[in-house]
């Protein structure tokens, strides 16, 4: 296996694992595997791929599944990503695609310029691009609520959601900083503590997967729609 055939495997391998919440909790083997490896090869052909992310501390391997650790996992999946060797030659799975829309979504780019002139014409002359690694997990509901708030007023202002922002949004936007557990858990302690009402109705387009990402309780049903009262 080439050096490059390594990248781009390592890469999907610590992405796919990423992708299934391997940061919060084991993936089952067959549950990866069945990401990564293609027709033509088996699981024994990964093996050493494996072996080194193990080694190297970036993955866990137990008899029943892998997990990623929070930092040497996501440090090597971030190089990988970054690497000019890891790169689409055919086409990908859906998977893959909506893998690295979300790990763009949750990394943090600073992008400055400057124009000068050059040669009695402005241009630009300086580009730096800045990609961190995704940021931290939120501990605590004392962590989440500024988070949670923060997500809100930014969502609600530049999409104009007239102070009713959906919840999944305010998900997905947090990411994986949190499980699915504690976002539910604390967003509704949010709403007990006055800081925000959760709103029944539905989403715009009723999508299986927003009403899921969206926050249902025993008591009060399918909640969609969150609105700020404290400011």
């Amino acid at each position: 296996m080439t050096s490059k055939n390594t990248v781009q495997i390592r890469t999907r391998l610590l992405l796919a694992l990423w992708n299934l919440g391997g940061t919060q909790q084991e993936v089952n083997k067959r549950q990866l595997h069945d990401r990564i490896v293609s027709k033509t090869k088996k699981v024994a052909d990964y093996q050493g791929i494996f072996e080194e992310l193990q080694n190297q501390g970036a993955i866990a391997i137990s008899k029943k599944g892998y997990s990623l650790t929070s930092g040497k996992g996501l440090e090597v999946l971030g190089e990988g990503l970054r690497s000019g060797e890891f790169k689409f030659e055919t086409n990908v799975g859906y998977w893959l695609a909506n893998a690295l829309v979300k790990w763009i979504s949750q990394i943090d780019v600073a992008l400055t310029s400057a124009n000068v002139p050059v040669n009695g014409k402005s241009a630009l002359a300086e580009l730096s691009l800045r990609v961190a690694s995704p940021r931290e997990g939120i501990a605590s509901y004392d962590e989440f609520k500024p988070v949670a708030l923060e997500v809100y007023d930014k969502l609600n202002y530049e999409y104009n959601f007239n102070n009713l922002v959906p919840i999944y949004r305010i998900r997905r936007a947090i990411g994986d900083r949190v499980s699915r557990t504690e976002f539910n858990d604390w967003l509704l302690e949010t709403q007990a503590d006055d800081i925000l009402q959760l709103q029944g109705g539905s989403v715009e387009d009723s999508a299986p997967d927003k009403i899921e990402d969206s926050v249902a309780t025993e008591l009060d049903g399918l909640r969609c729609y969150a609105t700020r009262l404290k400011s």
